[in-house]
């Protein structure tokens, strides 16, 4: 009799103890897991040897996931979509009439950046780590306005566009609540983006929020 009641009150312990450690187990994954979307704003540019184009304001949106080796330590993988290139004005004389012109590229990619962060506080850490950019469509626009008449050009340019960008990312991110955090971060493409001889770069400043799950 007592055995069995001993092999009972066993049965119980061990089987309270396996969900305690379940339940432990996926509390702890859950801490050091999290992943959810983000959105911010982009000023682009290009930069290089000769390059003259300027920098205009652009958006980012996509997802990240975070994996928490330490207190210190995380890798955070993302895919987002970017809306990068970059602008110039310049006059052109068209019969005779001195013209002011304004030339847009918009060079869009689906961007992966795998940064290593590195906790300097528990609601600040410091990101660093390399990014590789798909690109998606490519396009050149052309705008002026001759005395009353605005006019507008647009170019294709996904066949002067390389297919793969490189880059290296540094930033800040903020961690507001356990669920919302804020992103400071500059992209350096370390790449051409055209196929033609051009040394154009990507510069990406980015501001972004993003939520955990």
């Amino acid at each position: 009799m007592f055995k069995i009641f001993y092999s009972r009150i066993m049965k119980k312990i061990v089987i309270a103890l396996m969900c305690t450690i379940l339940a432990t187990g996926a509390a702890m994954a859950q801490e050091k897991f999290t992943f959810g979307p983000k959105i911010g704003v982009d000023y682009t540019h290009y930069w290089g040897e000769n390059v003259e184009h300027g920098g205009h304001l652009n958006y980012q949106a996509g997802v990240f996931m975070e994996y928490r080796f330490t207190s210190k330590f995380s890798i955070a993988p993302e895919v987002v979509f970017a809306a990068q290139g970059g602008k110039y004005d310049f006059k052109r004389n068209i019969e005779g009439i001195d013209v002011e012109l304004k030339e847009t590229d918009h060079v869009n990619y689906i961007n992966v950046p795998v940064m290593l962060k590195y906790y300097v506080a528990p609601a600040l850490s410091i990101d660093f780590g390399p990014q590789v950019g798909f690109n998606v469509y490519s396009k050149n626009t052309i705008e002026g306005k001759v005395e009353k008449l605005k006019e507008k050009e647009t170019t294709d340019m996904k066949k002067y566009t390389k297919t793969v960008d490189f880059g290296l990312g540094l930033g800040l991110t903020y961690n507001i609540t356990e669920e919302v955090f804020i992103q400071a971060r500059y992209t350096m493409g370390l790449t051409k983006v055209f196929n033609v001889d051009d040394d154009s770069k990507n510069g990406n400043g980015q501001i972004a929020i993003g939520f955990r799950f």
